[in-house]
């Protein structure tokens, strides 16, 4: 049985059209975030703002009490971030109180936690070392347990899904050396041969990877005729004869996580262990995805807290001037951005998280936002700590405690944070993902229109359908709610955030005209627009965080936690937000798309390369993509279980 020798050559039609062929086709549940983008703001949809069941909370709290102790007296984030690893002990402490099987079903042996409550341990697990949260989610949230607890039988279930809720750590692999976000040239193919599958390739970037017991792989399976072939999903046992870890790579940040390089060399994988039928697999990764995107912005709420922690008492320590900084307003305003911003990736993360446990939205669009905005913010919260810290912020932790000083690992927090903005989908590849999406509704009604591949028949038939869409559509994106002073009053209590809805609610419509704009301008070209696009997603997703966070507000205000306070802090953060929305609008149409495009003509054709001269290249030799032809291994197998 002998593998492809050659990559799949596809053109960039054909890489859309695999991609497209994946997304879920329908909208069969209602979605705020898809509204939104259409122009219309179903505040119903999220406000009151869900909540979970009694029970729930109760074993929730019951877990999170007990990892706290855990983390508190079990994990060393300093070690970890010497030695570049998590201890076994750690490890096989994690197993022991069941964080394994935090999300899978208790009849499974796991704690059949929520979403809601999976996302807070994985926030207090990642506070205390965001290495330990990674393991924990990728194990999880994209690992064997998601994929089969949606998609596989009964009989996997069963004999998998045991082993991941206590000691069988899994991992999930789609990444090649050479593919990305382009999964139309996935190299890894997967043969039928009885009853098995011979796979053959090369995975990267393996979180896990290196610890692992079980895997997700995703492989193409040729075209037979018994199969339609395609991008498939297999559980994979690490321990096959023929997979190899070939190297354990190494980060600019989160030092401890057992990320690998996998190959794999005429690898039997029994045909019962394929997940769905052949060709379901991106559309399995992609909807697994959708909620396990929600890990990522868990890490970013730890790390928001923390940051606002450091911060407060930072600066009531550290004096300027003869008064504490914080009382100095260029160090203030850093301090309320952190504080306001905190309050708002919480939640956004809280009520994303508790509309996928409640099943009654589709969060493909709202788990998306939550990721491409908690990923930026965290990031840009975390260097703001290490501006407010100044010196002693880019100094590590280590250092600091050598000589004395408290070891508050700033700058660690900075690295650990920088992988969020590529981890599960890049930020241009989210800002990608979620227009096609927003405009979804547009397309579905005049994508014939602009596709220069469909006849004039088809053009004038999308044209009739489109006609009669937005002779509906378009009049109702004139005049709203937002326009009239007394809707959203239940939102005033001492300070008036029904303001702030009413202003989401008129730019929910501006958003909608400036993309039916943009559409009609661009028509099929509109697809190669991303600055645009990017801009157009990004206010959406600020128009979503200030929803939230005045939901939420009333949400505790009504709960009598904290009520005076989370209104406060909703009040800035969509101060904040205002003016990063209508900075975004102004960009829509006042921009260097045009110029920077030619700038990158220029840069690309050799015309500034003397630019460049006057500096010494320090990087290493050896090609940029490393050779992944399929083959048996050359290198040792550094793959090491945990027992």
């Amino acid at each position: 049985m002998s593998a492809p020798s050659s990559k799949p050559t596809v053109t960039e039609r054909e890489a859309r059209q695999v991609a497209e062929a994946a997304r879920e086709q329908d909208w069969r549940k209602p979605s705020f975030a898809k509204e939104l983008f259409l122009g219309r703001f179903r505040l119903d949809l999220i406000h009151p703002h869900p909540l979970p069941p009694a029970e729930d909370s109760r074993r929730g709290e019951e877990f999170l009490a007990k990892l706290r102790v855990f983390c508190e007296t079990q994990i060393d984030a300093a070690r970890i971030e010497r030695e570049a690893r998590i201890p076994d002990e750690v490890i096989a402490g994690l197993k022991e109180i069941g964080a394994l099987g935090m999300k899978i079903d208790t009849k499974y042996g796991g704690l059949g936690l929520t979403q809601v409550y999976y996302n807070k341990a994985l926030a207090l697990a990642g506070s205390a070392c965001p290495a330990v949260g990674v393991l924990l989610s990728a194990h999880q949230s994209i690992g064997v347990p998601q994929p089969l607890k949606l998609f596989g039988t009964d009989e996997q279930k069963a004999e998998f899904l045991p082993r991941c809720a206590r000691t069988a750590i899994s991992a999930f692999l789609l990444t090649e050396p050479d593919v990305g976000s382009d999964p139309a040239r996935l190299a890894t193919s997967a043969v039928r041969d009885g009853d098995a599958y011979v796979l053959d390739g090369v995975k990267l970037w393996t979180t896990n990877g290196v610890i692992a017991d079980l895997l997700v792989v995703m492989a193409r399976v040729p075209k037979t005729e018994d199969g339609k072939g395609g991008i498939t999903a297999f559980v994979v046992e690490t321990d096959s004869p023929g997979i190899t870890v070939e190297n354990r790579n190494a980060f600019m940040g989160l030092r401890g996580i057992e990320n690998g390089v996998t190959r794999f060399h005429q690898v039997r994988v029994p045909a019962a262990n394929r997940i769905g039928p052949e060709g379901a697999g991106l559309k399995i990764a992609l909807t697994t995805l959708n909620t396990g995107r929600l890990s990522l912005p868990a890490s970013c709420v730890a790390a928001g807290k923390w940051c606002l922690k450091i911060a407060r008492e930072w600066s009531a320590a550290r004096e300027q001037w003869g008064r504490p900084i914080a009382e100095h307003e260029a160090v203030g305003k850093k301090i309320s951005f952190i504080a306001a911003t905190t309050f708002a990736l919480e939640a956004v993360l809280d009520l994303s998280s508790q509309m996928a446990d409640e099943d009654r939205n589709d969060i493909r669009i709202e788990g998306a936002l939550a990721k491409l905005f908690a990923s930026e913010m965290g990031w840009l919260m975390a260097d703001e700590l290490v501006q407010i810290r100044g010196g002693r912020g880019f100094e590590t932790a280590e250092s600091l405690a050598a000589r004395g000083e408290k070891a508050v690992p700033a700058e660690q927090v900075l690295r650990d944070l920088r992988i969020n903005r590529i981890f599960e989908g890049s930020t241009e590849i989210m800002h990608l993902l979620i227009a096609r999406e927003a405009v979804d509704a547009h397309l579905k009604v005049a994508g014939d229109l602009i596709d220069p591949d469909k006849s004039l028949q088809d053009k004038a038939k999308a044209g009739a359908g489109a006609g009669v869409f937005y002779a509906k559509w378009l009049p109702k994106l004139v005049a709203g709610s937002g326009q009239l002073p007394g809707t959203y009053g239940e939102f005033r209590h001492g300070i008036d955030l029904s303001r702030h809805l009413r202003y989401v609610e008129r730019n929910a419509r501006k958003l909608a005209r400036s993309t039916f704009y943009a559409m009609s301008r661009w028509q099929g070209r509109m697809e190669t627009k991303q600055g645009f696009l990017g801009r157009i997603v990004d206010i959406g997703a600020e128009l979503f965080a200030m929803s939230a966070v005045c939901v939420r507000a009333e949400l505790l205000r009504t709960q009598g936690d904290h009520g005076r306070e989370a209104y406060q802090l909703a009040d800035a953060f969509c101060e904040q937000s205002r003016i990063r929305v209508e900075e975004l609008f102004g960009r829509l149409w006042t921009n260097t798309d045009t110029v920077d495009r030619k700038v990158v003509k220029g840069v690309m054709g050799g015309a500034y390369t003397w630019l460049e001269e006057g500096i010494v290249d320090p990087s290493g030799d050896g090609p940029w993509i490393a050779d992944t032809t399929p083959g048996p291994s050359k290198a040792d197998n550094l793959h090491r279980p945990v027992n």
